[in-house]
């Protein structure tokens, strides 16, 4: 299907019952998360991506009609810009460009609620109840969840060598402490104004001068007299050094940027807290003069080049979102329930996973003649699409074909369907007292 892929609409290209389709998706007790382990365990064990692998963190939010799905609520939507009604999702993608066909695929996911989501009041009880929120179920940033999702990725044996994510992660200093105390190397984005040291300050506990009256300082602070300055500064300075690295090779030309990276201890907390450790900064010139920054705690022997190449991996979460929501069907799942947007995300990565394990594998058993490129002139031949795929699936899996009678049926059961629902609208307490009086 291409397109209006709700639930209705797929019961009737399968010769399904729509309602057996509802059913399955939000009330069946099915384990998501049993699905993405085991998509998880299937990517560890895949020959070919045991090195290379990177995780990518990142969101995305799909705008709302009403306020009657599970999450929905005000809040900023990165597709849109500005605050709107919105359900968001935090999402984790796996990426592997050190195999035959670069690889890409949605390997798990959480449903953010926001803090109003956790309100005591009657009718917000009864609304969680409704959409099966679960009891257990507490309030977590963004950020939380995340983390927990990356657990989960290293409890269930996905192998990877980066976590990568963009500035709305990148920022908290509370994840990269925990990626890197648990020994997992980043690339996080982080914004412009970042306040970072370029020089190792002196940390220490001030010592009161004699005759000064207070308590003694107790909390260190930094001694040395050289201040922080704005990530944005740095990449302006006479003692940034810049080179331009050929990162990698793709099917529209190649990666080649200006990049330069220094050694620097970020501010923590506003400056309330000492740095306690440096980090890469990583700065990316784009063609088109646009600047993007990252901090990293990549080894300290780190090359230009490698740290580069790390910088260039968050590419593949947009990759990853593109296929999930415009071919997979991912921007038309309509549900309310929490439960169905678990079971719509587990699909959604296991369809994701098997569209990744079929081109490596495509690749894999149709190699390349060199000759061709060379025909081309071309140093990267087109790789089999997501779109392909669905075409040749398209191909050995049709669709059923409704008889004339079948297709009667269908639309018959439709219509009973329809006014059995406007009935049922009609029988609601709200509707009378939004009925015209007899006197209007």
């Amino acid at each position: 299907m291409d397109a209006k892929r709700n639930f209705a609409n797929i019961g009737r290209k399968t010769d399904t019952p729509g309602q057996n389709i509802q059913h399955f998706m939000s009330n069946s007790p099915w384990s998501a998360q049993e699905v993405i382990r085991r998509v998880q365990r299937e990517v560890a064990t895949k020959p070919g991506l045991r090195q290379g692998g990177v995780l990518i963190l990142d969101e995305s939010a799909e705008e709302k009609a009403g306020e009657k799905s599970a999450g929905a609520a005000r809040q900023y939507n990165g597709r849109l810009g500005k605050v709107e009604l919105s359900q968001v999702g935090v999402f984790l993608a796996y990426s592997n460009i050190a195999v035959a066909a670069p690889t890409w695929t949605w390997v798990d996911g959480e449903l953010y609620l926001p803090k109003t989501w956790f309100g005591q009041s009657e009718p917000m009880t009864r609304l969680r109840e409704r959409l099966g929120i679960p009891e257990g179920r507490q309030f977590a940033t963004k950020v939380e969840l995340g983390w927990q999702m990356i657990e989960r990725a290293v409890k269930n044996g996905l192998g990877f060598e980066l976590v990568a994510c963009d500035d709305n992660y990148g920022r908290s200093r509370w994840l990269r402490d925990h990626l890197d105390q648990a020994g997992l190397v980043y690339m996080a984005d982080v914004p412009s104004d970042t306040q970072v040291y370029l020089a190792e300050p002196t940390i220490g506990v001030p010592v009161l001068e004699p005759g000064s009256k207070g308590r003694p300082p107790r909390r260190e602070r930094v001694l040395s007299e050289e201040r922080p300055v704005k990530i944005s500064e740095v990449a302006s300075r006479k003692d940034t050094t810049w080179q331009t690295v050929r990162v990698r090779a793709t099917e529209r030309g190649e990666i080649a940027d200006e990049f330069a990276a220094r050694r620097v201890w970020a501010q923590r907390d506003g400056g309330r807290k000492v740095p306690d450790r440096p980090e890469w900064l990583v700065i990316r010139r784009e063609a088109n003069g646009r600047l993007n920054y990252s901090l990293s705690n990549a080894a300290p022997e780190s090359t230009p080049e490698q740290l580069a190449c790390l910088k260039c991996q968050r590419y593949f979460i947009e990759r990853a979102n593109q296929d999930a929501k415009a071919e997979l069907g991912w921007d038309e799942f309509q549900a309310q329930k929490y439960r169905a947007w678990e079971h719509e995300l587990a699909l959604t990565v296991l369809a994701s996973w098997f569209i990744a394990e079929t081109k490596l594998d495509w690749a894999r058993q149709f190699e390349r003649d060199p000759a061709l490129a060379g025909e081309f002139a071309l140093e990267v031949l087109p790789r089999l699409s997501t779109a392909n795929v669905r075409e040749m699936l398209r191909a050995t899996m049709p669709l059923p074909q409704l008889t004339p009678e079948q297709a009667t049926d269908l639309v018959v059961e439709h219509l009973v369907n329809r006014t059995r629902a406007k009935q049922s609208r009609s029988r609601r307490p709200h509707n009378a007292s939004s009925s015209p009086s007899p006197g209007m």
